[in-house]
């Protein structure tokens, strides 16, 4: 029995990343790439007080973020990502 806690990360190699990335369809690729993007921008846009401008912002992110996880879900429910995550 193996404990998740005591496994290494081990780098992938670029071809194999290549193969398992040539597996999935492309649509799911661009919303996985979509949001992770959206999720960083919305870490960006943390703290107590923003301007309307930078709330503006961390709202259009949130959006693009809740429209690809909404694709990647419907792909696998655990595929979809969360502004707080290390993903």
């Amino acid at each position: 029995m193996t404990a998740s806690h005591l496994l290494v990360p081990v780098p992938i190699p670029d071809r194999v990343a290549a193969l398992i990335g040539s597996c999935i369809p492309p649509h799911i690729l661009r919303a996985e790439l979509d949001a992770a993007c959206a999720a960083r921008e919305v870490r960006r846009f943390r703290g107590p007080r923003l301007c309307a401008e930078d709330q503006a912002d961390r709202e259009q992110a949130l959006s693009e973020l809740a429209r690809a996880n909404k694709v990647l879900a419907a792909h696998h429910p655990r595929l979809p990502v969360r502004p707080g995550s290390t993903w």
